[in-house]
Formats: C-alpha cells, structure tokens, sequence
C-alpha cells in the first residue's frame, strides 16, 4: 500500500515500472524488498499498481525458509495470516498480515468463462501435456472483464511439470 511503499522507499514515492504483467494494468517495478521472518529472508520485487492493502505472495518453499505457516489463499485474503516484516532501502515495515501462498488460479476474461462453461470462482482441474505432463486439481477460476487468459503457476509446481515461463 502507499503507506508502507513510503516507509520503505520515501514519502511521496512511486513505483518505478520495469516491465507489464500478462494481465492488463499490472506491472513489475524496479523496486525489491527483503522480505523477513523468524527463520530468514528472501529478496522479493514490488508489483504494481499500488494496492489498497499490503500482500506478499510466497511459494511453500519460501515459507519454510522464512520459518512461516503461511496458508495457501486466493489472493487478498490475508485475514489471520502470519506476521512478517519489510525492509527497503529507507526503512521498514512489521506487517501484522499479509503473507500467503497463492491458491492455483486461473484468469480469464468473462467471455473466456462463457466460452468454457465456467464463473468467477469455480474450481477446476487444468491438464498440462508433455514430457512430465499432469493434472492440477482445485484451479480457482478468476474471471473478470479486467483479466485476460493465463493460468499462473508457481515455480514449485511448474518444475513438477515441466512448465517454463511462456507455456
């Protein structure tokens, strides 16, 4: 959020775009911050546009490394997740929430749910083909005028499957 984006960074501060995101008005910033637990920290980048609410997204991986129980969530649902805190450049943050492993998901735009018989958080199964090929069960359906089609896999399951980044 702005607040903690200034603690972070300086009063005033905006976020520096580095690259667009597949989904339309998302983007990749410049910025990185250390995010840190009880056990240890990773190095994280901000994505934009700021948001109304703070919210880091990890892979179980990373949980683990940062000594955190960090439930798995749709994304903006942080309510009683674990504490952590947030260092940048200029200062820092102690989060009381905010940290979650994103549920499976897949956006898609509301013409994409009509043409596949599907509605905005719907779950369904998404079969990838391949050399190491397999089906991802419990995939949240988020569908919305504002998404365009991608499925978003983290890097623990992406290298289950044999997935890289443009598949």
């Amino acid at each position: 959020n702005q607040a903690n984006l200034e603690v972070l960074f300086a009063d005033g501060y905006e976020l520096t775009h580095k690259k667009d995101l597949s989904q339309p008005g998302q983007f990749a910033c410049e910025e990185m911050v250390e995010v840190v637990g009880p056990k240890g920290s990773t190095k994280m980048r901000v994505l934009g546009p700021v948001r109304p609410e703070s919210q880091v997204e990890v892979s179980l991986a990373d949980a683990r490394g940062l000594g955190l129980a960090v439930p798995v969530r749709q994304s903006g649902d942080v309510e009683g997740t674990p504490a952590f805190k947030l260092v940048g450049p200029k200062g820092e943050v102690e989060c009381q929430k905010g940290i979650i492993v994103a549920a499976r998901h897949i956006h898609m735009s509301l013409e994409d749910a009509e043409k596949f018989g599907v509605k905005d958080k719907d779950v369904v199964s998404v079969k990838t083909e391949g050399l190491r090929g397999l089906t991802f069960h419990n995939v949240l359906v988020r569908a919305s005028e504002k998404f365009a089609l991608e499925r978003h896999v983290d890097i623990e399951e992406g290298n289950a499957a044999g997935v890289k980044n443009g598949d």
